[in-house]
């Protein structure tokens, strides 16, 4: 069998050249990278006095309490500190589970073509038809109770062996279970506009001279599809990933909003934002604890939206100069 033919690149700008001089996608970026930085570093050297509950409550933005307190007396700060950890991982993971899905099924679809692709794609409209918050809402309801359900179990082998401590950590996640549902939630939802961008890429890439001589030599489709679609895609993934995160963001953050989404003591932006919506009234506005969430998250998601079109343009085969 003759040797397989090495991965071919579609020619294309440099784009990291682009990048650098779109300025607005530049500040995103540095935003972004300090951004989660602080969000990761910062909680963790507050005194511990600030991430507990006291009798301080409303206490408006101060020497004491940069941003004020809430209706526990924790201080803001660290709320929305932890709460952008929460928000920014929530999106990240949830868009790499989405990036993951799309991608493999698109590649599938549109390299198959024929009836495959068409019953696939039907699929995926049908499943586009479908409101996503609905949907999200039922794998939640699903999955929670589950988790929470193994949760129990671990919680018990372990009083069961007089691991008292060991107990008492695992209890504790049951507050972040919905986390994790949430983010396999999202991710399964997300994928499918991610399906048809890539489908249709695969639908010219497939078209070309170098995938043509890589079938006339013998080469596995999988082999085609990982050694020269899948390189000359990841511009595109890598692009749509930065759009698709502030997507994820937003259902978690609307989730947590309505009250199904994160939960005490966990926080998100999300959550944040409802706490602060609740105290909210004529005779007197906590306005810190509805502002400055609402500012960061504003910021954080308009930076994504200047960091994924900087990189489409950088990225794009027919923006050379």
């Amino acid at each position: 069998m003759p040797e397989a033919a090495a991965p071919a690149f579609i020619a294309r700008p440099d784009g990291w050249q682009v990048l650098k001089r779109n300025r607005p996608a530049l500040i995103a970026l540095g935003f972004l990278a300090v951004l989660s930085l602080i969000a990761m570093v910062v909680p963790m050297l507050l005194p511990e006095a600030l991430k507990l509950t006291s009798s301080e409550s409303f206490v408006p933005p101060s020497k004491a309490h940069f941003l004020g307190t809430d209706v526990n007396g924790q201080d803001m700060l660290y709320r929305l500190l932890s709460g952008a950890r929460v928000s920014l991982g929530v999106g990240l993971v949830g868009a790499l589970i989405s990036l993951g899905i799309g991608t493999l099924y698109g590649m599938i679809s549109g390299y198959a073509g024929g009836r495959i692709d068409g019953v696939m794609m039907r699929t995926v409209e049908v499943l586009q038809s479908v409101p996503r918050i609905l949907f999200i809402m039922i794998l939640i309801a699903a999955l929670d109770d589950y988790m929470k359900g193994w949760i129990d179990g671990w919680r018990l082998a372990a009083e069961k062996n007089g691991w008292t401590d060991l107990a008492k950590d695992v209890s504790k996640m049951k507050a972040y279970t919905k986390v994790l549902v949430m983010i396999v939630s999202l991710g399964l939802v997300e994928w499918l506009t991610m399906a048809r961008i890539v489908r249709g890429q695969v639908l010219v890439l497939r078209e070309m001279t170098f995938v043509t001589a890589s079938r006339a030599m013998g080469q596995s489709s999988w082999g085609v599809l990982r050694r020269h679609l899948l390189p000359n895609l990841s511009t595109i993934i890598l692009t749509y990933l930065t759009l698709t995160i502030p997507a994820v963001i937003l259902d978690e953050s609307f989730l947590s909003f309505l009250g199904l989404g994160i939960e005490d003591p966990a926080a998100s932006w999300g959550s944040l934002l409802k706490d602060g919506a609740q105290v909210i009234n004529p005779l007197e506005s906590k306005w810190w604890l509805l502002v400055f969430p609402a500012l960061l998250m504003a910021a954080s998601l308009l930076a994504l939206n200047f960091l994924g079109d900087g990189l489409r343009d950088a990225f794009d085969p027919k923006s050379g100069e």
